[in-house]
């Protein structure tokens, strides 16, 4: 009886992955252009920036899964700006290229992205139907989620405009500080590239001895006081974790000067939301939870905000950006961000400069879920919060309103990724991971309805809280 199971489930298991790979080999061929003549060149004959190699290797993306699609298969993309799109990925390219003859990604997805982005810039300026055109010649919509998912989690985030004075005074005594010296981070990076926002972080306390960083609480009680650190000064504490959730913010002087602010550090705590505390000890519903009911919540409960704050023990430290007030804020990547056309990705898994059509149903123009969003973006920031294949954080501007609409978003999307013709879909659907398998009915059913199955009786688990 064993043998008779097992040989069941290894047909099963080896049917499920030729159905898997079988599909992916139709869908290749099925969307493949008729006319591969018009569109760009194999990576060996393509435009490539001088000293970059050709792509190698097919693409991996652990714990996810990989879906080829037809464009007539994206809801909304014939309706979408394209022009302005094109605009924001021109941004990267520039950044790309300039970075490629010192950069070390050995990822195939950046080669192939310089190649198409040579191209791009060769085929400037782009309006309407025309960039559409670019897109499709040069990339095939490929559907990404996790493993055994469907969609990915879209945020919002913003860049906030805040007053605060260049010295103390009783109405603005906090300070907004830059990275201090004794802040060391152990991850490998390349020459000119931003403070990594994940990996081992720790305080230099004499060559060859670190300890762990400062905490929020302690940084609040003092322990950088008389460090020559402070940028400026601002209302309260709570400005300051608010601008940190962010990544940048504007801040207005008391003689009308803007002084821009960027990321640039971390202490290398623990990140711990606040809104989970709050809806974790019923202080706000989960159903009406946003960063303007948090906020609210805060200014209402000073010494209750003063302890669910402490309890997020990542600090955030800022540098000066040089921008003007009329400049939008740098993403990660150092271009500048384009509103409603930005997002935030994990660095770890996506190359700045990918582009992604976002399909989704978004509380834009009010609190509900309705508004249609098909819209392609530009991957171009990052962050800590923002983990796994399908997951993006929408960079809508700067100011109130942009952080009221924000704030609102906590949505499941569609996410789709424009991948460059020069990789291969076939050989990236070979490495992908299969779901798991069931019992083939058959095979229950020779067990007899009085013997019992051996072992524990399987309990399905909870997914992580995003």
């Amino acid at each position: 009886m064993t043998g008779r199971v097992g040989a069941a489930l290894a047909r099963r298991r080896a049917g499920a992955a030729a159905l898997v790979l079988g599909t992916l080999l139709v869908l290749g061929a099925a969307h493949a252009e008729p006319n591969l003549a018009a569109g760009p060149k194999p990576a060996s004959e393509a435009d490539e920036v001088e000293g970059l190699p050709a792509p190698l290797g097919p693409l991996r993306i652990s714990d996810a899964r990989l879906e080829p699609l037809a464009w007539s298969d994206l809801d909304g993309w014939q309706a979408d700006d394209h022009a302005a799109a094109f605009a924001a990925f021109l941004a990267s390219c520039r950044n790309l290229i300039a970075g490629s003859k010192t950069a070390r990604d050995p990822r195939p997805l950046y080669a192939a992205l310089i190649s198409v982005c040579g191209r791009a810039l060769a085929a400037v300026p782009l309006e309407g139907d025309a960039a559409r055109q670019f897109f499709e010649d040069n990339f095939r919509p490929t559907r990404i989620a996790k493993v055994e998912e469907e969609t990915g989690l879209l945020t919002g985030y913003y860049e906030p405009v805040v007053e605060g004075s260049r010295f103390p005074t009783r109405d603005f005594p906090v300070p907004l500080y830059r990275r201090p010296p004794d802040l060391a981070h152990f991850m490998r990076r390349n020459k000119g590239e931003s403070f990594p926002n994940k990996g081992r972080v720790a305080r230099r306390i004499m060559r060859g001895r670190y300890v762990p960083y400062y905490d929020r609480a302690q940084i609040e009680d003092g322990a950088l006081d008389g460090r020559h650190l402070e940028i400026c000064y601002l209302k309260s504490w709570t400005d300051v974790l608010f601008m940190q959730i962010q990544g940048s913010a504007r801040v207005r002087l008391e003689d009308g000067a803007v002084v821009r602010v960027n990321y640039d550090a971390h202490n290398g705590q623990p990140q711990t939301s606040i809104g989970r505390l709050l809806i974790d000890r019923n202080l706000i519903s989960r159903d009406v939870m946003s960063m303007d009911r948090i906020r609210e919540w805060m200014a209402a409960n000073p010494e209750e905000a003063r302890e669910l704050r402490r309890l997020n023990k990542s600090f955030v430290f800022f540098r000066i950006t040089g921008l003007s007030e009329f400049d939008e804020a740098a993403g990660a990547q150092g271009v500048p961000l384009t509103p409603v056309r930005s997002i935030a990705v994990d660095r770890a898994i996506h190359v700045f400069g990918t582009p992604f059509f976002i399909q989704a149903e978004l509380p834009i123009a009010s609190d509900a879920p309705t508004t249609p969003f098909r819209r392609l973006m530009i991957a171009q920031d990052t962050g800590s919060a923002i983990v796994g294949p399908a997951r993006a954080d929408i960079f809508f501007g700067a100011g109130d309103e942009a952080g009221k609409v924000a704030g609102r978003i906590k949505q499941q999307g569609r996410f789709v990724m424009l991948l460059p013709r020069e990789l291969d879909l076939v050989e990236a659907g070979k490495a992908m991971p299969l779901p798991a398998e069931r019992p083939p009915e058959e095979a229950m059913e020779t067990l007899p309805a009085s013997q019992p199955l051996e072992g524990p009786i399987p309990v399905p688990q909870p997914k992580p809280k995003s």
